[in-house]
């Protein structure tokens, strides 16, 4: 799983290597040497699981989707976003940080008295 593009559709074998990565930037994190640029990429779809080739320059708006199952891998990429949010900003949603003031009496409850000679 790829930590920079979040819907990532394929993966990518490096010509280098020979081995499988999501990104170029996952290539150079595990590996100690530079990726090797080529004209035909083998990409393997993460949706049917099947391995397909393609040249680089003969791309086509076709060349989009996977042949063996139609899935659109070439798409705007998602990538991950730092957020900052605050706790307890809404106490509908998380009560954590209210704080009950009342304090419980002990004793005073109306069935510990014993009021049978209130009664008519």
């Amino acid at each position: 799983m790829c930590k920079h593009i979040l819907n990532a559709q394929v993966s990518i074998r490096a010509a280098c290597c020979k081995r499988w990565f999501d990104c170029p930037q996952c290539h150079a994190e595990n590996s100690t040497h530079e990726l090797k640029k080529t004209s035909e990429i083998i990409f393997l779809c993460k949706k049917c699981k099947k391995a397909f080739r393609k040249d680089v320059n003969e791309c086509e708006e076709a060349d989009e989707y996977c042949p063996h199952c139609d899935n659109q891998y070439v798409i705007e990429a998602k990538t991950p976003m730092a957020a900052l949010g605050v706790e307890g900003e809404d106490a509908r949603v998380d009560n954590r940080l209210i704080k009950d003031d009342r304090t419980k009496i002990i004793g005073s409850s109306m069935f510990d008295n014993d009021a049978s000679d209130k009664l008519g």
